[in-house]
């Protein structure tokens, strides 16, 4: 974070004012790049949909990042500038050519659906691929998804304002982006892990239809089981926790945001139950399928109907969140004896699948696979490609870290951003090699973001996914296809790694 601060107080150089809906902005330069930072996109109240930012006079200076939003800091004391309730609906935007009409790229961060901020993630690199780059923070956790609907109409929204703050980002992308050189016609949402999520979640939303064009999503498919019921249910919890009376509902609005928080936990806890983080499923503090805002969960198998015309990029890496053991040595049957208590009378098989799926694995390889996103991204690409009109592409990234020897859960973000060089503690010494998969990656992401296709000459021909070809890009130092390589061991991983 001391890093991304830095970057973000870069030297104020001449940079055009812009005007907005709501007032003028200024910049900065960042890294040779024109950014305005910190620029507030909603009004909100606790548990309230967003409203448009009232209007300023005058010049705002739009040069740090704005407050994060309402989180867990484990202890960290931050001021109302670092983290806030009603200021931190903000967003980033960087882009080289105020005159031109580029297409847009709307990064959601990750951090589930419970903390996280733009600030992980700067534009300015990615902006340089001639197109304009846009990211925000937006409410989350118990602020952005406490379901109060089955207590007061007041707040029938309140489960899913976290979202709705999304969408008033694309109305203010819509409204403004033009003025900062980008087209509102060729708006592409990109994330990933929690932010794939709800770039998913996106393409269930009806308020959000006509306000993107193309989405990515990057390491999301874990599965949200919310149903109405249970927000419902988990919102009535909470109360009850803090023991406030139906009746009495507005009373939540006075309550200090941590002992709401853990008044949400322990809420959850004796009631629907607590989710360990890691885990395939996803419920509680999180999008509520209510019909309205959100007509499904997303990736159960598929996504509404409403997005069959979006194109999608969707992709994990070989790691993700798995423990990895490339520090340890190991043979073949010391591994078969600790895949014994996942996969029990199938060990057997799901070596030899393993086998033909990575020919040059090592032994290490079988226990520290991904088990949570790869299965699911197969299953929802599937399902996606025997009603969708727009084409979907999938990918595998498999580049290994020097460090810790492995493609982990977010390793992908500084290859496709290009930021390489804002990584010391997984990537030191940049090689060559390690340059070009990045402009390599970021190149093809903003190709997807021009057209909706993301094959560029430097890479082999990429063909939109289909169950039957199977096509699979990895990324590695070495880019090249793959056809259906692991659905054998994928189908053994999801019968005994999701329960």
């Amino acid at each position: 974070m001391l890093l991304l601060t830095g970057v973000a107080m870069a030297q104020e150089c001449h940079v055009p004012v812009v005007s907005t809906t709501c007032g003028k902005v200024s910049g900065i330069i960042q890294e040779g790049t024109m950014a305005w930072l910190g620029i507030p996109y909603a009004k909100v109240e606790r548990l309230m949909p967003p409203l448009p930012v009232d209007k300023w006079k005058g010049v705002r200076k739009c040069d740090h990042w704005g407050p994060q939003v309402m989180q867990q800091t484990w202890g960290q004391q931050l001021s109302e500038d670092e983290m806030s309730e009603k200021n931190s609906c903000v967003l980033n935007v960087w882009s080289t050519d105020l005159k031109a009409r580029k297409p847009v790229m709307l990064w959601l961060h990750g951090g589930g659906f419970d903390s996280g901020t733009s600030a992980w993630n700067p534009g300015m690199q990615l902006a340089k691929k001639d197109v304009v780059v846009v990211s925000i923070n937006h409410r989350l956790n118990i602020l952005g998804f406490l379901d109060l609907s089955a207590v007061s109409k007041k707040y029938e929204y309140s489960g899913n304002v976290g979202m709705l703050d999304v969408v008033q980002a694309l109305k203010w992308i819509r409204d403004n982006i033009a003025n900062f050189g980008g087209d509102p016609k060729n708006v592409t949402v990109f994330g990933e892990s929690g932010g794939g999520g709800k770039v998913g979640t996106l393409m269930c939303m009806p308020q959000a239809k006509g306000l993107f064009h193309k989405a990515i999503i990057m390491s999301g498919t874990i599965l949200n089981v919310n149903s109405y019921e249970m927000t419902q249910t988990l919102g009535k919890a909470v109360l009850k926790e803090l023991g406030i009376a139906e009746a009495d509902v507005d009373k939540i609005k006075d309550v200090p945001y941590q002992q709401l928080y853990d008044a949400g936990q322990r809420a959850m806890a004796a009631s629907i139950g607590t989710r360990k983080p890691g885990t395939p499923m996803m419920w509680g503090f999180g999008p509520t399928p209510d019909g309205k805002v959100l007509l499904q969960q997303p990736f159960q198998p598929s996504f509404a109907s409403i997005s069959d015309d979006i194109p999608v990029m969707i992709g994990t890496t070989f790691n993700e969140l798995q423990r990895l053991r490339y520090d340890q040595p190991m043979t073949e049957d010391e591994a078969r004896e600790q895949l014994k208590a996942t996969f029990g009378d199938d060990t057997d098989a799901y070596i030899a699948a393993f086998a033909k799926a990575h020919p040059d694995y090592v032994p290490q390889d079988l226990l520290c696979i991904d088990w949570l996103f790869r299965p699911k991204t197969l299953i929802t690409a599937d399902a996606m490609t025997k009603s969708r009109k727009a084409p979907t592409y999938m990918y595998m990234f498999t580049w290994r870290s020097p460090v810790n020897k492995g493609s982990v859960h977010g390793h992908e973000l500084k290859f496709c951003f290009n930021t390489l060089h804002q990584s010391p503690n997984e990537l030191p010494q940049p090689s060559a090699q390690d340059l070009q998969l990045a402009d390599k990656m970021s190149s093809a992401w903003a190709q997807f973001a021009h057209t909706g296709n993301p094959n560029i000459k430097d890479l082999p021909g990429w063909h939109p996914y289909s169950a039957v070809n199977g096509e699979l890009m990895v990324f590695d130092h070495r880019c090249y296809i793959r056809n259906n390589p692991d659905r054998q061991l994928q189908q053994i991983i999801n019968r005994h790694c999701f329960k």
